[in-house]
C-alpha cells in the first residue's frame, strides 16, 4: 500500500502557512517528515497527527468541484510614521481576527521600512473579504480620487 505524501509547499497551502514556517516545524521536530533527496515529504498520517484534525486534508481521490478564487494584494504606503503604521497594522489584524467562522480565511502581513518611512500590507484571501479589508485602508492613509 502506497503512503500518501505531501510536499512542504502542499502542506503550507493546506494549512494556510508560509513554507518557511512548515520547514521550521519539520526541523524543530514538531512535524514528522522524511527527507527524499533534498526535499521533505510529510505523510498524511503525520499531518493528521500534527493538526489533530483529519478533516483538514482533502478527501483522497476527490476532485475539487467548487471553484476557488483567491486575491493576492500588496499595498504600499509611503511617507508614513512608525506610529501610524503600527496603528494601521493593529486595525487590520483586528479586523482579520474578528471574522465570522463561516467566512473564508483572510491572511494579512505588514512590514515597515523605517529608513524609507514605507509600509507594505500583503492581503491574501477571497475576493469579497480582500475588498472589504482594502476599503479599510483608504481612510487610514487619507487617499483620495485625484
Amino acid at each position: 500500500m502506497a503512503r500518501e505524501l505531501y510536499s512542504v509547499d502542499q502542506v503550507a497551502e493546506l494549512l494556510g502557512l508560509h513554507v518557511r514556517t512548515v520547514r521550521n516545524y519539520v526541523r524543530d521536530g514538531r512535524l514528522n517528515a522524511v527527507r527524499i533527496g533534498k526535499q521533505y515529504r510529510i505523510s498524511r498520517e503525520d499531518l493528521e497527527t500534527f493538526t489533530g484534525h483529519p478533516d483538514v486534508l482533502p478527501e483522497r481521490d476527490t476532485v475539487r468541484t467548487e471553484r476557488h478564487v483567491e486575491v493576492s494584494s500588496i499595498v504600499q504606503v509611503d511617507a508614513i510614521s512608525r506610529a501610524d503604521a503600527d496603528r494601521m497594522s493593529s486595525l487590520l489584524m483586528g479586523a482579520t481576527a474578528h471574522r465570522r467562522e463561516d467566512m473564508r480565511p483572510l491572511r494579512v502581513e505588514t512590514a515597515y521600512d523605517e529608513e524609507r518611512a514605507r509600509m507594505k500590507v500583503v492581503v491574501l484571501g477571497d475576493l469579497a473579504a480582500s475588498a472589504e479589508l482594502l476599503r479599510l485602508i483608504e481612510p487610514l492613509v487619507g487617499a483620495n480620487d485625484d
